[in-house]
């Protein structure tokens, strides 16, 4: 799987978390729920200083076998007092671009990233969204190197 080394500003998210892990039976159902919550929960059009309408599903504060999973968007400065708000640390990222059925590009890419032999930092990986067609999306994921 085909990737790019790039080097990332600090990125401040505002959206809904949950924790959740690989070996959670319930992950699937964790992480739809949250991006249900953001979009038919009106949660995304009430996120203030968006930097844009890229969606971010963000997989930070990685604990054993348990992340925290966020859905939101990247703003300019937190002003949401009732949501969560992360902070994608600047550093070093894997880069990987994915083209196709948002849900099934997504998943069959984590897949093979996870088979990968990257150094990972674990401090904070994510997708961006870059359109919202679900038949045929655009996102680029990044994951944090050391």
């Amino acid at each position: 799987m085909n990737y790019e080394i790039v080097n990332l500003e600090q990125k401040t998210v505002v959206g809904v978390s949950a924790t959740t892990g690989n070996s959670d039976s319930k992950m699937g159902e964790v992480i739809s729920g949250l991006w249900e919550k953001l979009y038919q929960g009106g949660v995304n059009a009430a996120i203030k200083n968006k930097v844009n309408e890229y969606a971010i599903g963000l997989y930070s504060d990685y604990s054993n076998d348990q992340y925290c999973v966020t859905a939101g968007n990247e703003v300019s400065k937190p002003d949401n007092d009732e949501l969560i708000v992360k902070v994608i640390p600047a550093g070093k990222y894997a880069k990987f671009s994915v083209h196709g059925h948002m849900e099934k590009a997504v998943a069959a890419a984590w897949s093979e990233i996870w088979k990968l032999d990257l150094d990972r930092s674990f401090t904070g990986d994510f997708e961006e969204y870059l359109n919202s067609d679900w038949e045929n999306a655009d996102i680029d994921i990044y994951i944090a190197l050391k």
